[in-house]
C-alpha cells in the first residue's frame, strides 16, 4: 500500500489578484504561506512517513513544499520537474480573469479555464511572461517550452512524467508527496480517478489542502480524502 499526497500550492500573489498565472514565477501570499503550513500540520497528523517529495519548477509550489517539509520536520532533498508545472495560459497570461470575462464573455473564459482541448492564443515569445525569457527555464530544451496549452496538453506532460518516474515508486510501496498546481493536480486526478472529459470542468482543487490517496500496487484507489476537512471538496462523486 502506498500513500500519495497531492497538494496544490498555497494562495499565490496572482491568485489573489485574479490573474492568469501559468508558467510565470510568482510567490505565495501571507495567506498562501499559512495554507502551506496548515497543509504540513494535517499531513503530520497522519503519522505517515513520506519517502519522496516532488515539486514543479515554480516558486509557489517549491515554497509550499519547503514550508510543508519544515512543518513535518523533514530536511531530505526533493525533486523538481518542469513537467509538473501549471498549465500555460498563452496570451491570457498576466491578464485579470474578471476583466477578461467582461471582454470575451464568461462562457469563453470558462472554456479556456476548464475545457479539455481548447487553447488560448499563443503568448508572444518576446513577452517577459514567456518561459523563454524566464531564468528558471534556461536549462529546458526549447522544443519542450510551450507558447500556450490546453488541459489535454497539460495532462499529457504531467501524466507522462508521473508514469515514467512515480508509478514504479508507488508499486514499491513508497509514500509520495507532490506539490504542484491546480491544473497539474487536476490532470493527475483525471488519470488516477479515471475521469472523462465531461467531468473535468466540475473538478475543483483547493489551494493548500492535501488530497490523501491510498493506492495498491495496481494503482487502485482504496481510500481518498482531503485532510483539511474545513475546506474539503468531494471527489468521491466521480
Amino acid at each position: 500500500m502506498s500513500h500519495l499526497f497531492l497538494v496544490r500550492h498555497g494562495q499565490s500573489e496572482w491568485n489573489l489578484q485574479k490573474k492568469f498565472t501559468g508558467w510565470v514565477d510568482v510567490d505565495l501570499t501571507p495567506q498562501g504561506k499559512l495554507e502551506a503550513c496548515k497543509a504540513g500540520e494535517v499531513i503530520k497528523s497522519t503519522n505517515i512517513n513520506i519517502d519522496l517529495f516532488f515539486s514543479s519548477y515554480q516558486l509557489r509550489a517549491i515554497n509550499t513544499l519547503k514550508l510543508i517539509k519544515n512543518t513535518i520536520r523533514n530536511n531530505s532533498e526533493f525533486i523538481k520537474a518542469w513537467e509538473l508545472n501549471e498549465r500555460h495560459y498563452g496570451s491570457l497570461t498576466g491578464l485579470n480573469k474578471e476583466e477578461m470575462k467582461i471582454k470575451l464573455g464568461e462562457r469563453k473564459i470558462q472554456d479556456f479555464r476548464r475545457s479539455w482541448n481548447v487553447r488560448p492564443d499563443p503568448l508572444n515569445q518576446n513577452s517577459p511572461y514567456h518561459p523563454l525569457n524566464i531564468e528558471i527555464y534556461k536549462n529546458i530544451s526549447k522544443e519542450n517550452i510551450p507558447d500556450t496549452e490546453s488541459l489535454k496538453d497539460t495532462y499529457d506532460r504531467v501524466v507522462n512524467y508521473f508514469t515514467k518516474n512515480i508509478i514504479s515508486e508507488i508499486k514499491n510501496d513508497k509514500n509520495i508527496l507532490i506539490s504542484a498546481h491546480g491544473n497539474s493536480v487536476r490532470a493527475l486526478c483525471k488519470f488516477l480517478f479515471k475521469l472523462d472529459e465531461k467531468q473535468i470542468p466540475q473538478l475543483e482543487i483547493p489551494t493548500g489542502n492535501p488530497l490523501h490517496i491510498e493506492l495498491d500496487k495496481k494503482l487502485k484507489i482504496t481510500k481518498c480524502r482531503y485532510l483539511d476537512q474545513e475546506r474539503t471538496q468531494d471527489l468521491l462523486v466521480f
